[in-house]
């Protein structure tokens, strides 16, 4: 098979929110990665001493440039910033706690200028003890089957297919995914409407719908510390997180819902917000 882009160089896309503690080894990474023509860190109004380590790293390399948003507008709205700042015909996001291996992107790129078409590529991320993350391969979710089954929600997560090089998926998680630039730029880049979360799912459905191939390369593993940004602002993060599944579901399942279903989702989604925040608060006593 032969892909209708040609090989070429890697935009690589950081958005950084309190990423100080993974940032240097991040970057360090990145810049001797294979394939990498372009870095862009955009970051959202960090306090913690992360743009002093992307000014650093800027300073020693000059594929790297940064933007220091005076405020967080959103992983969306900064994810398009990058990729609007570079040229490169393929782009990369990658997580700031994201551990990429000198040949990650250089043989995700590969595999996709193999597929016959254009395709949205993700990896094998595993945390520090080597667990799959389980979000690194999801269904399509279905919310009004969530209200009839309150156990599907956790069966979204898809099985490693060890027989497959490139399994395809339904999503694909934002911690890293690589595509052609025709494509990104076909779907409009990210909803920036989406403040936090459900972003890298929306991206996912357009691009299938657009054509696309979705799947994961189970030959390329990459280490994912999760949550550091997180951890700073729980509360931020929960309340975007169901915003956005809120949005997902008016934009695509919500228009072939009855009412009763639309009220049951929009009830399901804040209740389980509640309950989140009070365990939340629970801790903080």
């Amino acid at each position: 098979m032969t892909s209708s882009v040609e090989q070429g160089g890697i935009a690589v896309v950081v958005v950084t929110y309190a990423s100080a503690s993974t940032i240097d080894d991040c970057l360090m990474r990145l810049r001797v990665a294979r394939g990498v023509e372009e870095i862009r860190i955009v970051d959202n109004a960090s306090t913690d001493g992360t743009m002093e380590v992307v000014q650093r790293h800027a300073l020693q390399d000059a594929r790297l440039r940064f933007i220091a948003n005076p405020d967080n507008p959103g992983f969306a709205v900064g994810c398009n910033q990058g990729a609007r700042d570079t040229g490169s015909p393929w782009i990369a996001f990658v997580n700031p706690d994201l551990m990429v291996e000198v040949d990650t992107l250089s043989r995700l790129r590969a595999h996709a200028a193999a597929i016959t078409g254009e395709s949205l590529l993700g990896a094998d991320l595993v945390d520090e003890d080597g667990v799959r993350d389980a979000a690194a391969r999801r269904r399509e979710p279905v919310f009004a089957a969530m209200l009839s089954s309150p156990d599907a929600a956790s069966r979204l997560g898809v099985p490693v297919d060890e027989s497959c090089v490139l399994q395809l998926v339904d999503i694909v998680s934002g911690a890293l995914m690589l595509l052609p630039r025709t494509l990104f730029d076909r779907l409009g880049g990210f909803d920036e409407k989406y403040r936090l979360h459900a972003e890298d799912m929306d991206l996912c459905r357009r691009a299938r719908e657009a054509g696309a191939w979705l799947a994961v390369a189970n030959d390329v593993r990459v280490l994912h510390i999760r949550g550091v940004s997180s951890r700073s602002r729980p509360l931020f993060v929960e309340w975007h997180k169901h915003r956005g599944l809120w949005r997902y579901f008016r934009k695509f399942e919500s228009p072939q819902r009855g009412m009763p279903t639309r009220l049951g989702v929009f009830a399901a989604i804040w209740l389980h917000f509640g309950a989140v925040l009070a365990r939340i608060l629970l801790r903080r006593r």
